[in-house]
């Protein structure tokens, strides 16, 4: 696993460190706890609905209020605009101080008294002259001119009717309200000016109601949320809680404590799970006991029948010896029958040292005898191998010019790319064998790689098991237990023997060692060198 001081560059700021340890922190919670994610996305869900649905209702409570405060609005304008123009048709004008008291007293008259409250103001700007940009205006109370919205002050001026906006008008004390602006162009017969007449609305009351109409929807639906949040969380956790359970069993059962069983109460699904898991732990508990004692006695049977042959093989190969020196002595067919005897004794003897070497492998008896080994020395000496010598087979080296020591038991070492190199001579089919090199500050890789017959299928794995040949056809000799031994030899040391091959192109098998023997019980699978045939 990498470390953040391995990372080359210049450090980043402190914060956004810390920010990044809470996130990964953040993220390996959200990852690993299942109830956190029930009850985030339930309060994430039941949020998006209440607030659709709080929307809706709030656009509904809104559209009604601003309907019907605009429809009462709009007729009681009207009414004032008729008032308005029956005044205007009754006044005769004699001159200009008559004429301003008569247009005061008409917004007075449509407006009320000033200290009485009223629903709405007047605005009456005139009388309008096309050439001059801003007419007279007369208002009930203190409202600018600006209130009124520019394009309904020109459709005012410009047609007939009854027009209105919704806007907003700053009172006396500089607060912005929400009004609704009435208006429409009125005409003196007497004089024949024009004059526009706005009616402004105050929809202060309709914003408060929806306000709280607003606050009680947000209060509410908070609380609606965080009650299905704890609703979600107290419910996940009934669920979780035996999951949790059988969770933690299970790691226990895995470790070796056979005996862990979940407690059963009810006649719930939970309670049924229960049973099925302890039904099947007890299964699981007969079948590893059982198993446990074949390994043992198989193993016991192994490390017997080995040590015991020894001694009688011993004797057998001794007289084998006598025969084969002298065979020269004897007639053909006898000569013959010497050397065959010496050659099977010399296949038992190895298959004995093979078994009794897994045996120590089964018991964890195997100990190492560490010194440093140069490995490109190891891959330099395979061009003399006498095995590929024998079978007229070209070995190239690749990587061997640099050292590549690493701390491990020479013998082992030697032992497993002897056993690459007897294998890919016996069994290849290639003519060529390329032995390659790689290193790392931690570890080194050593391949041998052939391009003959290859691998297919699962044979990649299955060619590390004891006794299995591919193909029992073209099997040359040999125990079967070469690879095997070769692989138990490689984890010995902290490192791994990986296979790869293509079929009708070629193996390669990848022993990679660490440079210092690991006893924390990890194990270094991954190669320096790219595999070819992966």
């Amino acid at each position: 696993m990498a470390h953040d001081a391995d990372e080359t560059g210049p450090p980043g700021p402190p914060g956004r460190g810390m920010l990044r340890r809470v996130a990964r922190r953040v993220t390996g919670f959200w990852r690993r706890s299942i109830q956190a994610r029930v009850v985030v996305s339930t309060i994430v869900l039941s949020s998006l609905v209440v607030g659709m649905t709080g929307w809706a209702l709030l656009a509904r409570v809104s559209a009604g209020l601003t309907d019907d405060r605009r429809d009462a609005a709009i007729g009681e304008a009207r009414v004032g605009f008729e008032s308005a123009q029956a005044q205007f048709d009754a006044t005769v004008v004699t001159d200009g101080t008559t004429q301003a008291q008569a247009l005061n007293q008409l917004v007075d008259s449509l407006t009320g008294p000033r200290d009485a409250p009223r629903g709405h103001e007047v605005v009456l700007e005139g009388p309008l002259v096309p050439e001059r940009d801003q007419a007279p205006v007369r208002s009930s109370s203190a409202i600018d001119a600006s209130a009124i919205p520019a394009d309904l002050r020109r459709s005012v001026e410009s047609r007939s009717g009854v027009l209105w906006r919704y806007s907003a008008v700053v009172r006396p004390g500089g607060d912005r309200v929400p009004a609704l602006v009435v208006g429409q162009r009125l005409r003196s017969p007497g004089t024949g000016e024009a004059y526009a007449m706005f009616y402004v609305f105050s929809l202060e009351d309709q914003a408060e109601t929806l306000a709280l109409v607003r606050n009680a929807l947000l209060a509410g639906g908070g609380a609606m949320v965080l009650m299905v949040g704890a609703v979600a969380w107290i419910v996940s956790r009934q669920v979780l809680n035996p999951v949790r359970l059988a969770r933690r069993i299970a790691e226990r059962f895995a470790s070796g404590s056979l005996e862990q069983r979940m407690l059963v109460q009810g006649e719930d699904d939970i309670a049924r799970l229960s049973t099925s898991f302890n039904q099947m732990a007890a299964s699981l508990q007969s079948q590893i006991r059982r198993l446990e004692n074949l390994s043992r006695l198989q193993q016991r049977f192994v490390s017997d029948v080995s040590h015991e042959l020894r001694t009688p093989l011993t004797t057998v190969q001794m007289a084998s010896e006598v025969l084969y020196d002298a065979r020269h002595r004897f007639d053909p067919q006898t000569a013959r029958s010497a050397e065959l005897l010496k050659r099977e004794l010399d296949r038992f003897e190895e298959l004995l040292v093979n078994l009794l070497d897994l045996s120590r492998f089964d018991a964890g008896a195997a100990r190492l005898e560490l010194e440093p080994v140069d490995l490109a020395a190891v891959a330099r000496r395979a061009v003399d191998d006498p095995v590929l010598q024998r079978h007229g087979i070209t070995v190239r080296v690749l990587g061997g010019d640099e050292r590549a020591v690493v701390q491990a038991d020479v013998r082992r070492v030697d032992r497993v790319v002897r056993n690459l190199l007897t294998n890919a001579a016996r069994y290849s089919g290639s003519d060529v064998v390329e032995v390659e090199v790689g290193q790392a500050a931690d570890r080194v890789t050593l391949v041998v790689r052939d391009f003959g017959v290859g691998l297919s299928g699962d044979e990649n794995l299955r060619v590390f098991d004891r006794f299995w040949r591919a193909d029992p056809a073209r099997a040359h000799g040999g125990t079967g237990l070469g690879l095997a031994i070769s692989r138990e030899d490689a984890a010995l040391h902290g490192g791994s023997l990986q296979a790869w091959g293509r079929a009708g192109e070629g193996a390669e098998f990848v022993l990679t060692l660490p440079r210092e023997v690991r006893r924390d019980g990890t194990v270094l699978s991954e190669p320096v060198v790219t595999a070819v045939f992966a």
